[in-house]
C-alpha cells in the first residue's frame, strides 16, 4: 500500500492556516466573505471543514491576505496534498467520516474499548462476526467491503516508525464470545502476540475495578509528531454517532479520564496474564 501524506490531515492544517492568516490580517470572517462575494456561513464552513477548500478559493483568500511567499508556497503545497485520493477513499461508501485519514498519521493512538477488540486488532473473522452484528441486513458484498478496509487499516501498524498503540479493554470485551469459540481463541492469541510488541500497550480493566470515568462509552485520542502542526483530536464513536474533537478542553477532559482507566487497570504484564488465563477458559472443540 503506497504511502502518501493524509490528505486528511492536510486539510485540516490547511483550514488552520487559512484561519491563522485572517487573524493576522485583523479581518473577520464578515468582511473576508463580503469582499469575496460569500455567504458568512460559506466562509464558517470552510474554517471548521464543513465544506471542501477548493484550489480556486485558496487562491481567493491569499488574495485578500496577502501572506509572505514562504507561507503562499505552504498554502498552495497543502491545497494540492489535501485533493489527494488516500487508500481509503476507495472504501468511501464503507467509511463515510474522516477518522481513518486522522488515524493514518497519528504518531499515537491512546483508547478505551468497553465492548469489543478495536480495529487495529481485530482478526479478520472476529472483525466479519462484528460487522454482522451490527449491519443484519447488510448484503454480503457490502460486509466483504468492510471487514477488508478493516483489514487494510492494519497497515498502519507495520510502517517503518508505527504509531505507539496503548489499549484499554474493558474485561467485557474479552468475555464477550463474538463469533464462537474458535473465533474467540484466535482473537485472544492475536491480543496476546500484541502484548509483546513493544509499539503496543495493553491493560484490562477488570470488572472488579468497579464504577470508572468512561462509563458513558469508548474514545480514542490521537496524538501527532508536531502537536502546533495537527493538535490532538479525540475521536468518540458509539454506533449511533460519531465526533472528532478539537477543542483543548475538549481533549484534556478526555485524557484525564484515559489517566483514570490507566491506573484502575490492570498494568500490562498483569493484563497479558490475564488475556492467557482467559484463553484456558475456551473449549478446545
Amino acid at each position: 500500500m503506497a504511502s502518501i501524506p493524509s490528505p486528511t490531515i492536510r486539510a485540516r492544517r490547511l483550514r488552520r492556516e487559512l484561519r491563522r492568516l485572517r487573524e493576522a490580517a485583523g479581518l473577520t470572517a464578515e468582511s473576508v466573505a463580503t469582499e469575496l462575494g460569500w455567504h458568512r456561513s460559506k466562509m464558517i464552513r470552510v474554517e471548521l471543514g464543513h465544506s471542501r477548500v477548493t484550489q480556486q478559493n485558496v487562491q481567493d483568500l491569499l488574495r485578500i491576505y496577502q501572506p509572505s511567499a514562504e507561507d503562499r508556497e505552504t498554502l498552495s503545497t497543502l491545497a494540492r496534498q489535501a485533493r489527494l485520493k488516500g487508500w481509503w477513499n476507495a472504501y468511501g461508501d464503507v467509511l463515510p467520516d474522516d477518522y481513518i485519514g486522522f488515524e493514518a498519521e497519528a504518531a499515537a493512538i491512546s483508547t478505551f474499548q468497553s465492548l469489543y477488540v478495536p480495529g487495529l486488532l481485530q482478526t479478520e473473522e472476529y472483525a466479519r462476526a462484528i460487522i454482522l452484528a451490527g449491519r443484519t441486513t447488510a448484503d454480503p458484498d457490502e460486509v466483504d467491503r468492510r471487514v477488508a478496509a478493516r483489514t487494510a487499516r492494519k497497515a498502519l501498524l507495520s510502517r517503518d516508525v508505527p504509531p505507539k498503540l496503548w489499549i484499554i479493554l474493558d474485561e467485557a470485551a474479552v468475555r464477550r464470545v463474538v463469533g464462537g469459540h474458535r473465533v474467540m481463541r484466535a482473537q485472544n492469541a492475536r491480543l496476546i502476540e500484541a502484548c509483546g510488541n513493544p509499539r503496543i500497550e495493553i491493560q484490562i480493566l477488570p470488572f472488579v475495578a468497579g464504577a470508572h470515568a468512561a462509563m458513558g462509552g469508548p474514545f480514542t485520542i490521537l496524538d501527532y509528531d508536531d502537536p502546533v502542526l495537527d493538535p490532538t483530536i479525540v475521536y468518540v464513536d458509539n454506533d449511533a454517532t460519531t465526533a472528532l474533537l478539537e477543542e483543548e478542553e475538549q481533549v484534556a477532559r478526555h485524557r484525564l479520564v484515559f489517566d483514570h482507566l490507566r491506573a484502575k487497570a490492570l498494568d500490562p504484564d498483569e493484563s497479558a496474564e490475564f488475556l492467557k488465563r482467559v484463553a484456558d477458559e475456551y473449549p478446545s472443540q
